[in-house]
């Protein structure tokens, strides 16, 4: 019998953070994220459209894959986040207010050579954040990212 291909889909998203309640804060601060009922002490989740984003203990999170904790990042980890949004002015109102919660800026909101417009933060982990206006890639509604084709 075949197996099935896995379905292309992303469902949940976990950042190991240093600390849970800094997270937490620079989140619904800096983003203006609302955390979900599903919550707990130890670990806190974002709904986001179709998949959630969860915020959980580094040193645990390692643990819990079976991974030697390494310590705090101090480099590229070869991954980003991306959040797309509407226009080159939400993209400056966001780099702002991350900026003013706390987040270190990487590459201020500039026009690019594929035609779009962002920029590039890290959150108090360190991991990098691209705020972004894509002309090629409009988002629905309901803020969903369909990919052209």
């Amino acid at each position: 019998m075949e197996p099935h291909p896995m379905e292309q889909r992303i469902s949940l998203i976990t950042l190991g953070v240093a600390d849970l309640a800094r997270s937490r804060r620079f989140y619904e601060a800096g983003l203006g994220w609302t955390p979900s009922p599903a919550s707990q002490e130890a670990i806190t989740f974002y709904q986001l459209g179709g998949m959630a984003l969860a915020l959980y203990g580094r040193e645990a999170l390692a643990e819990d894959a079976h991974l030697a904790e390494a310590g705090p990042t101090s480099g590229f980890g070869g991954i980003t986040l991306a959040h797309n949004l509407r226009s080159r002015e939400e993209v400056d109102a966001l780099m702002a207010r991350a900026a003013h919660a706390g987040a270190r800026i990487l590459k201020p909101a500039q026009e690019v050579f594929w035609g779009g417009y962002s920029g590039y933060f890290a959150d108090p982990d360190g991991h990098p954040w691209e705020v972004c206006w894509n002309p090629h890639f409009p988002l629905a509604a309901d803020g969903s990212l369909r990919l052209p084709g």
